[in-house]
């Protein structure tokens, strides 16, 4: 019977938690979009962006600063 007067305190504490951190996480946004992530991983984007060297960009201004 004496663990019941430690356990009903830590549940006590334990609920408190949840119930913060689910307040936490619902003023936050994390539950706004729940399917968007899901199709997102699905999308392919058409055009991969690839980083163009300098040199390249050097070489293509200096063509169009002469036409």
């Amino acid at each position: 019977m004496d663990i019941v007067f430690l356990l009903i305190p830590i549940a006590i504490v334990l609920v408190a938690f949840d119930a913060f951190t689910l307040i936490w996480a619902v003023k936050s946004g994390q539950f706004d979009d729940l399917e968007g992530p899901a199709y997102q991983i699905l999308m392919d984007e058409d055009d991969p962006q690839e980083p163009v060297p300098s040199k390249v960009k050097a070489s293509s201004r200096k063509d169009r600063d002469e036409s």
